[in-house]
């Protein structure tokens, strides 16, 4: 079987190709360089990872092809991902990254390329076109894949799904993989790990406003609500006696960044979100109450749930026990055991506790 491995120079995906190469696949690699961007020293950030991935296919004697996807990924990620900030939302650039980049036009390469299926460093797993958590809980990643439809995922392997990461760095270690102790890749897809409003900066300008607290009270200044996001705690500035500030709003149209004290304020939780841009994996439900569990962000444990109504695109979800800090354009993404059911862009929270107080 031919089986294209996109390689990113990390550890993860490195393992993936010496598996299939072990396994007595006809392996390659493919390459994306995504992100026009060079350090302070005028080095080019992807040629560095691109380094790391010629000497991993040189390890495991492997071809590799190098293919720049950085206007795809500006036309099709990158600026959606900046008119969302714009609106004051608090997109997930990797969820869409996976849809349109690496399962879209890299997925297509590597068929164009001759690949009998395209294989990534991703911690889940498939079964029959179902997507499935990795054997890993603290690195699985079947939240960023759940707009991936069930007729990709037959031609899609992750084989370090079954593994432990621990596991995975030491059979790189073994196998003598040239990047076995590199570090994690965090941050924005492709983009990596940065202070966000800096960087957003560069993009969107600043626009001073205030924080308000939910009497409306000014208690401090910031330099534009569109940096800021639901539940967030740092970078605000804001000090004084009591427990620390939160975002638990946002009013874009007049610049405001709601707070509140405390994390577990009630303006911070509700019992029910309204979702749109519905993507399931393999089949939609066929019957409404729908019981199932989900989460709201990728750090987050599945939480029993009631998808209440589907009706014109528009998704309506209740929770047994209030969820903390529903942001709008997260993803709301479902689960039955092991197996991810699917998700949800998420429009707006419903009524908080803090409101349903007031009522």
């Amino acid at each position: 079987m031919k089986i294209a491995v996109a390689l990113s120079g990390g550890v993860d995906s490195s393992v993936s190709a010496y598996l299939l190469k072990q396994a007595g696949h006809d392996v390659f690699g493919l390459f994306m360089k995504n992100w026009e961007e060079k350090d302070a020293s005028g080095h080019c950030l992807a040629e560095k990872d691109y380094e790391d991935v010629i000497k991993v296919c040189e390890t495991l004697d492997i071809p590799y092809y190098g293919i720049n996807f950085a206007e795809e990924y500006w036309n099709q990620v990158f600026t959606h991902f900046l008119d969302e900030i714009k609106q004051g939302y608090t997109p997930n650039p990797d969820i869409l990254c996976n849809r349109e980049i690496k399962f879209n036009v890299l997925y297509k390469k590597a068929l164009a390329l001759g690949a009998d299926a395209l294989t990534t460093g991703h911690y889940c797993q498939t079964s029959d076109g179902q997507l499935l958590k990795g054997k890993d809980s603290g690195k699985d990643q079947s939240y960023f894949l759940y707009t991936i439809k069930s007729d990709i995922l037959r031609n899609v392997q992750f084989p370090i799904g079954h593994m432990l990461k621990p596991d995975v760095r030491k059979l790189a270690h073994d196998a003598n993989i040239p990047v076995f102790d590199k570090k994690d890749s965090t941050g924005i897809c492709f983009i990596g790990k940065r202070n966000f409003k800096e960087f957003l900066e560069n993009y969107i300008p600043k626009s001073p406003g205030h924080f308000e607290t939910l009497d409306g009270k000014v208690i401090g200044t910031h330099e534009g609500a569109v940096y800021y996001t639901i539940g967030q705690r740092k970078g605000m500035g804001i000090g004084g006696p009591g427990d620390a500030w939160f975002v638990v709003g946002k009013d874009i149209e007049r610049n405001v960044v709601l707070v509140a004290q405390g994390s577990e304020h009630p303006a911070l939780f509700s019992y029910e979100l309204f979702a749109t841009d519905i993507s399931w994996v393999h089949s939609p439900p066929t019957e409404f109450p729908f019981t199932c569990k989900a989460k709201i962000r990728y750090r987050q444990q599945e939480e029993p749930c009631v998808i209440e109504s589907v009706e014109n695109g528009k998704m309506h979800v209740t929770f047994p026990q209030p969820m903390r800090a529903i942001t709008p354009r997260q993803s709301v993404v479902f689960y039955d055991g092991d197996t991810c059911l699917g998700g949800a862009l998420i429009e707006k929270a419903g009524p908080s506790l803090y409101s349903l107080h007031l009522q």
